[in-house]
């Protein structure tokens, strides 16, 4: 698939999301475009998967660049960036959860940022 195919899907989920929820979380756009499942993103947030991008579908250049380009999207929509932190679900200890295989923090922040819809001042 091309940048420009991927860039068009983004804008046309992401879009969706922010309507029906009222912000856009990397997650979720990777489940709105059939790159994880609920189950796989579930099973992760059950710490039985160590860092999502293992699960994720296509190769993780042009997932980085759905992140990335979402990151775009969002500023261009006035979106307000919002830093999220994934803790596991279940019992024990909540865990930090990892999105990638490196750890990198870099990524692991472009994962876990959520794009708000502003609040209209009325």
């Amino acid at each position: 698939m091309s940048k420009k195919k991927i860039e068009q899907r983004v804008r046309r989920h992401a879009s969706e999301l922010v309507q029906e929820k009222g912000y856009v979380s990397p997650v979720d756009l990777l489940v709105k475009m059939e790159r994880l499942t609920p189950k796989q993103v579930e099973d992760w947030r059950f710490k039985r998967i160590s860092y999502l991008e293992r699960v994720a579908v296509g190769n993780l250049s042009k997932l980085n660049h759905s992140l990335k380009f979402l990151r775009d999207f969002a500023k261009e929509q006035n979106l307000k960036p919002s830093s999220t932190t994934y803790k596991s679900w279940g019992k024990g200890p909540k865990k930090i959860l990892r999105f990638s295989k490196s750890g990198n923090p870099y990524m692991e922040e472009i994962y876990s940022t959520h794009y708000v819809r502003a609040k209209s001042k009325t």
